[in-house]
Formats: structure tokens, C-alpha cells, sequence
């Protein structure tokens, strides 16, 4: 491998610049499910959520700009596509939320369900409306902040991203507000850690779960419309690969705390980022097949898994995850 190429600023900007856009779909979802868990409701069904997100999020972004039924200009429909990608996360949460909570199923086997629910229906959705892998949307175009972007390297790495990078950035900001500095989010933890407790106390359990449920899928949602209405531009079976497990390990990682996720999510774009490029040197240099490609793709998921072995035993989860709540029986 030729270490010169790898360690000169053009390589080691594009680098990092990629990171930051291959965390964003994982770093929404994460940042869901820690609201989510925070409330002790474990949804394990992430995958599914993004995935769902994905399908519904990318056609919508593509029929509102081919315009068969309503034409829309410019980046409004990709827009729109993002926020229908929100509303399909919030209706599988909807879904996970009255199994969990009213039904009080097992949340381990109501997550997988939907996981397994989520790729069947989008898979089915997708070819049901498009009969090949030909249809893309147009994405949206980076944004330079002006001054800021000027600044050599720094401008580069933090100054020149698309506005979904910039919306990501300040959710973290916004996640950690509403869990940690408001009445809300007091609630949110409280029936978390002991819902009796917040029972007795007037907290509305099963509303505050719904609510937390709902939001977090609904960001869950938005990480998939993200990867496939702005990042890739367009949707193929198994497109989230296995980003959604990867956000419930980094929940773990970040200790339920949005600040150390984004570490986390940023750590596993560029794991993905660097995979991406070895292969394409390894290609140049030696030939096809030089590094087995197989190899290079576990590398992110290898990341993850070491992460969460230096993780263990510093968790802070909620007490009450994972367990329901009936006020019938307290």
C-alpha cells in the first residue's frame, strides 16, 4: 500500500469529509433510539424503521420530481421525500409502540418482528413501483458557509456539507437539550428508570413511552430517507445494511448520552469511508482483488464490536428497559 498517497491532505480530507456524511443516516437513528431507550422501551427493530423510511422517503422524492401525478421544483421534493421518511418511521413506531406498551409483548421479539416486517414490506413496495434499479432522485446540492468555508482544512472538513449534515449536527445539540434540560425530558427519564415511581407521581407512563417511541422511530425514519434521497440517490434491497443493529450497539457505546454517539456514529463512517478507499487503492496498485473485499466491509462492524468490548460494564442503562408497565397491577 502506497502510505505517501494515504497520508496526504487531498486523501486524508476527502477521508474524513466522507466520515462525517456515512454517520449521519446511523447518527439519527441513534440519536432515536436513545430517546427511545430512555423512556425503557427497547426497539430492537431499528433496521426495519430505517428501512421503511428508505422506500417511502426515496418514492415520494422521486414521483413529486418526475411528476406524474404533482411536479415539484428544486429541492422541495427531496425535502418532502425526508419528511415522509419521518412520518413511515413514526407508523412503524406507532406499531412497535402498541405491542410493546398496550400489548405488552416482549419488546425483543416485537423489534425483530419489525425488522423482518420492514424489509419484507419495502422490498415488496419497491418492486410493486419500479421495475428495475434505474430510478434516482437528484439529492441535494452542498452548502458553503460563506467565510467560514475559506478557511484552509478547517473549511474543508466542517464548512462544506449538505444541510441534512448540518440538521444532524444540531439534533444532537437539540437530544441532548430536551433528555437532560427540560421538564419533558425529566419524564422521559424518570419513566426510564422507574415508572411506579413516575406513576405515583402524576407522569403519564404509557403517553410519555408512546411519545418517545414515536419520536425515535421517527428520526429512525429519517436516517434511512437521508441515505437513500440524499446520499445514494436511490433505493436497492438490503440498503441499510445492517445500520440499524449498528445504532442499537452504539446506544450502548455512547451510554445513552446523544454527545458520545455522535463520537460513536463518527467513528463508523470512518471505518466505512476508509474501507471505500483501501479497496479502491488495493484495486489500483495490485489488482482486483489484492485485499479480499469481504474483508474490507467488516471493517466498520469489526469497529463497532471492538467499541463495545472496551464499553463493557460502564453501561448506564435505564433500569426499567425492557420491562413493561401496567398501572392496573401497581
Amino acid at each position: 500500500m502506497n502510505w505517501d498517497l494515504i497520508l496526504q491532505w487531498s486523501f486524508l480530507i476527502a477521508l474524513v469529509t466522507a466520515a462525517v456524511r456515512l454517520a449521519v443516516p446511523v447518527l439519527l437513528a441513534t440519536l432515536g433510539e436513545i430517546i427511545t431507550e430512555r423512556s425503557g422501551i427497547l426497539n430492537l427493530g431499528l433496521e426495519g424503521v430505517m428501512v421503511m423510511g428508505a422506500v417511502t422517503g426515496f418514492m415520494v422524492a422521486y414521483y413529486l420530481e418526475t411528476g406524474p401525478f404533482v411536479e415539484v421544483s428544486g429541492s422541495s421534493a427531496i425535502w418532502l421525500g425526508l419528511a415522509a421518511g419521518v412520518l413511515a418511521g413514526m407508523a412503524m413506531g406507532l406499531i412497535m409502540a402498541w405491542l410493546s406498551i398496550t400489548l405488552e409483548v416482549d419488546q425483543v421479539i416485537a423489534g425483530v418482528t419489525l425488522v423482518v416486517f420492514g424489509h419484507g414490506m419495502a422490498n415488496y413496495i419497491y418492486r410493486q413501483q419500479f421495475s428495475s434499479l434505474t430510478a434516482r432522485v437528484s439529492g441535494l446540492e452542498s452548502v458553503t458557509i460563506p467565510i467560514l468555508s475559506d478557511i484552509p482544512v478547517i473549511g474543508e472538513l466542517f464548512f462544506q456539507y449538505d444541510p441534512t449534515v448540518y440538521l444532524t449536527a444540531i439534533l444532537v445539540f437539540v437530544t441532548w437539550f430536551l433528555l437532560f434540560r427540560t421538564t419533558w425530558g425529566l419524564k422521559i427519564r424518570a419513566v426510564g428508570e422507574n415508572p411506579a415511581a413516575a406513576d405515583t407521581s402524576g407522569v403519564g407512563v404509557a403517553p410519555v413511552r408512546y411519545t418517545a417511541t414515536l419520536l425515535g422511530a421517527g428520526l429512525a425514519g429519517l436516517g434511512g430517507a437521508v441515505l437513500t434521497v440524499v446520499q445514494l440517490q436511490l433505493f436497492r434491497e438490503g440498503i441499510t445494511a445492517g445500520r440499524g443493529w449498528i445504532a442499537v450497539a452504539l446506544v450502548i457505546f455512547a451510554r445513552w448520552r446523544p454527545g458520545l454517539a455522535l463520537v460513536g456514529a463518527l467513528l463508523f463512517g470512518l471505518a466505512d469511508a476508509l474501507q471505500f478507499r483501501i479497496q479502491v487503492l488495493s484495486q489500483v496498485e495490485r489488482g482486483a482483488g489484492a485485499i479480499p473485499y469481504e474483508f474490507l466491509l467488516m471493517l466498520p462492524y469489526v469497529l463497532t464490536l471492538l467499541a463495545l468490548i472496551y464499553r463493557r460494564g460502564r453501561g448506564d442503562a435505564p433500569a426499567a428497559l425492557g420491562r413493561p408497565y401496567s398501572e392496573e397491577t401497581h
